[in-house]
């Protein structure tokens, strides 16, 4: 059988059990959550059991046997499994990331035992092969995101633009590549196969130990549940050991000053525009939160989470760090904290490239974003460090879905090519692709780098040929975004509303 009809197999069958768990009020992501424990225990068992080279994964101390496990039924059976979760997320290690927090959330026995004794039980995982193990979850992840009703999606960034993304940015060995709000960790993951595929024959032997042990990588996820698969779907393709450091720290990465720079981020932070605490920058000004973080390398005060994981990113870049990130239209346009920000990294950093994002490739409905690409260089005073940017329109005229027209790594071949990685002085202006020169761009109103120069067809044409169910789904999506920010000053003029009153 072919690692592609392996792979069909293996994804088939893990989630041929998804609709019966459905059923009993189980969500698709809680039951990739529940797979990733009982996939983990049966790897770790077989690793164990391995005769020529036996490693002991799982503390002997715990006394956690796959094989009791199998023979339990009923009341035994969920109580031993719980004991097992338990026991397992009190661990410093990789362990504890994966365990930390379980919950058993399948209440039938009956069905807990079918997991246990025919999906997981009835494969050798380990026989199977790293990639296709890896594959086959990251397949999973997929298929949990479009559940709507769990929100599984947010934490899932398409995969065609992650691989477009670390294309561009062409990640080597010695570089220390972070992801600060890492999802299940697709951003990673992607740097990695880059590096397996591009730099294998050159890798040292230190670089390729500090690869697998997960110190090449790193991530930040503030979600517990979310951190566990990321941590399971990097253990899947060889990326850290059980009982070694965290690969996947959890904590909001905006909480602190990064202790380690890093020389590449790739990230797509949470949307949503108000955050639930106040970040206190070096402008002294603080607002209306339960809690306030103190954030003195920030340039600004502001309680919207992208512009302030935008700061946070370009705090922890190291001298000639890079970073591509993700993030919606509003951090391009929006005035106070926004502009403030805007102008400091177009003249602090090398603000060079921005890839404005079609509607209807993100599960979350009603997103608008953008790519943004930029490069730490020294402090010269006096002296911007952005001389062009180049906007790369990839949604003028340009219409996807989910489910009729997805995105495929084609429709971003060409501004992969335009991009130029290689030599970004070589550039070539095009239809799509225009620069913009620095004092262009601080002349705009608010620095506003939301910029637009192509006619849509489809809003002249009605004979363009869009399908009317896309049209729908983006009048749908406009309106979803819209909503949002009536929301967000909503809550807003709710929260000033309430300081004033306790002021009062």
């Amino acid at each position: 059988m072919s690692n592609a009809a392996e792979l069909r197999r293996l994804v088939d069958k893990l989630w041929s059990y998804c609709d019966v768990l459905r059923d009993a009020g189980i969500s698709a992501i809680d039951y990739v959550e529940q797979l990733s424990f009982l996939l983990f225990l049966k790897m770790a068992d077989e690793r164990q059991q391995n005769f020529m080279n036996p490693v002991q994964i799982l503390p002997a101390s715990l006394d956690i046997s796959w094989d009791r496990l199998t023979k339990l039924d009923g009341v035994e059976l969920e109580q031993e499994y719980r004991r097992i979760l338990s026991e397992l997320g009190k661990e410093p290690t990789n362990l504890g990331v994966v365990f930390r927090k379980a919950q058993n959330r399948i209440q039938e026995p009956a069905l807990l035992r079918k997991l246990v004794v025919d999906l997981i039980g009835s494969e050798n995982w380990s026989s199977i092969g790293g990639d296709l193990n890896g594959d086959a979850y990251e397949g999973l992840l997929q298929k949990s995101a479009s559940d709507v009703k769990s929100g599984a999606g947010q934490y899932f960034t398409p995969r065609t633009l992650i691989h477009a993304m670390v294309e561009v940015m062409r990640p080597t060995p010695a570089d220390t590549i972070v992801d600060p709000a890492c999802g299940t960790g697709g951003f990673l993951l992607a740097a990695v196969e880059y590096l397996r595929a591009n730099h294998s024959a050159s890798i040292t032997p230190e670089q390729r130990t500090e690869l697998s042990e997960g110190r090449t990588v790193r991530g930040v996820e503030l979600v517990d549940g979310t951190a566990r698969l990321a941590t399971m779907n990097m253990f899947l393709h060889g990326i850290g050991q059980a009982t070694g450091d965290p690969v996947i720290d959890v904590h909001d990465a905006l909480s602190t000053k990064p202790g380690r720079s890093a020389s590449m981020v790739l990230a797509n932070p949470p949307f949503g525009k108000k955050s639930s605490i106040t970040v206190v920058g070096d402008d002294g000004r603080g607002e209306r939160e339960d809690i306030a973080y103190n954030r003195q390398d920030f340039w600004v005060t502001t309680t919207n989470k992208q512009l302030n994981f935008v700061q946070h990113i370009a705090s922890l870049l190291a001298i000639d760090g890079r970073a591509a990130v993700v993030v919606p239209d509003n951090v391009l346009f929006e005035g106070g904290a926004g502009e403030q920000i805007r102008r400091r990294l177009l003249k602090e950093y090398d603000v060079h490239t921005l890839l404005r994002l079609p509607t209807g490739i993100f599960y979350a409905g009603g997103v608008k974003a953008n790519v943004l690409f930029f490069d730490r260089k020294q402090a010269r005073p006096g002296q911007a460090w952005t001389d062009k940017l180049w906007v790369y329109d990839f949604r003028t005229g340009e219409h996807f879905t989910l489910k009729q027209r997805p995105l495929r790594d084609e429709h971003l071949a060409p501004f992969i090519e335009a991009f130029n990685a290689e030599d970004r002085s070589a550039r070539v202006e095009s239809e799509r692709f225009k620069p913009y020169s620095y004092d262009e761009l601080v002349a705009r109103d608010k620095a506003n780098l939301d910029i637009t120069w192509l006619k849509d067809p489809s809003l002249t044409d009605a004979d363009d040929g869009v399908p009317p169910e896309i049209i729908a789904q983006e009048i749908v999506e406009d309106l979803t975004a819209a909503l949002a920010e009536f929301s967000a000053v909503a809550d807003a003029l709710v929260a000033r509303a309430a300081e004033v009153a306790n002021r009062g």
